[in-house]
Order: C-alpha cells, then sequence, then structure tokens
C-alpha cells in the first residue's frame, strides 16, 4: 500500500508541476533573472505550495504516526554548517544553470528533450558520486572536521 500512496503523491506532484509549468526552464531563469524580465509564476507556485502545506503539516504531525509508516522520520539537525552551506550552493547553481531542480526535471522527462535526459543524468552521477565518497564509508552525517577520527555524528 505504502508504494501505491507514493507513487500517487508523485504521479500528482508531477502533474502539478507540470499545470503549473514548473517543468519549464524557460520559467524557472525567468523568476531567477531579477535583473531582466523577471516572471514571478514560481513565486506563487511556491506561495500556493506554503498555503497548503503549513496547516497540512500541522493536522498531520498532531498523530502518533503516519498512516502508513511505524513513524514520523523528521530531520533533528538543526545547525547551518558548511555541509549545507555548500550543498544548497551546489543546488543553487544547478538550477541556475540548468532551470530545473529534481522534482521538474523527472517530471520532464516525458517530453524526451535531450536537455532533460542531459539533466537527469547528470543528477544521477552526482548523487552516485556523493554515495561513493561519502555514504560508502558512513560520512555522510559528519562534518569535515572529524571525518576518520571515529568520533560520532557531531
Amino acid at each position: 500500500m505504502f508504494r501505491i500512496a507514493a507513487l500517487f503523491c508523485g504521479v500528482l506532484f508531477g502533474a502539478g508541476l507540470a499545470v503549473s509549468g514548473m517543468i519549464n526552464p524557460e520559467k524557472v531563469l525567468g523568476f531567477l533573472d531579477l535583473a531582466g524580465d523577471w516572471d514571478p509564476t514560481l513565486a506563487f507556485v511556491m506561495g500556493g505550495a506554503l498555503l497548503v502545506a503549513l496547516p497540512a503539516f500541522q493536522l498531520v504531525l498532531r498523530r502518533e504516526r503516519p498512516v502508513l509508516a511505524p513513524r514520523f522520520d523528521l530531520p533533528t539537525k538543526r545547525k547551518v554548517d558548511a555541509r549545507l552551506v555548500v550543498g544548497s550552493a551546489v543546488f543553487g547553481v544547478g538550477w541556475g544553470l540548468g532551470g530545473f531542480c529534481p522534482g521538474p526535471a523527472v517530471a520532464a522527462l516525458v517530453s524526451g528533450k535531450g536537455a532533460v535526459i542531459a539533466f537527469v543524468l547528470a543528477m544521477f552521477a552526482g548523487m552516485a558520486l556523493y554515495s561513493l565518497v561519502f555514504e560508502r564509508e558512513g560520512l555522510a552525517g559528519r562534518p569535515a572536521a572529524i571525518r576518520g577520527q571515529g568520533h560520532g555524528d557531531g
């Protein structure tokens, strides 16, 4: 049942991205072009998503557990560190250069456009590289200063 629900949510999310035009990189790049012909559409899409998500999260988190899982899996780390800043910067540069972030890129695969396929392949290559470098050695959650020293998550 969990996989069916996940598939339904993914398809609904992808359809929402397509209907809102967010699978079109020109829309995203237009939003990021503050000095040129700025397109505020993405701001309205994000605002609409927040208007739905914020109250929904408040209601859902009042439950003891999710409907289709044994427990909530929420982030516990609250510290802004170098890993977060660098990761955010890499994400932002990729978003600004390609006009895609992961969700819209996957949804845009149905277009069959070469640029979309190249972006998704590069995204998967980056994910694989991250996995090889960090997760293979258990370094994914450890700050750079203590890697290899046998300390905990910090």
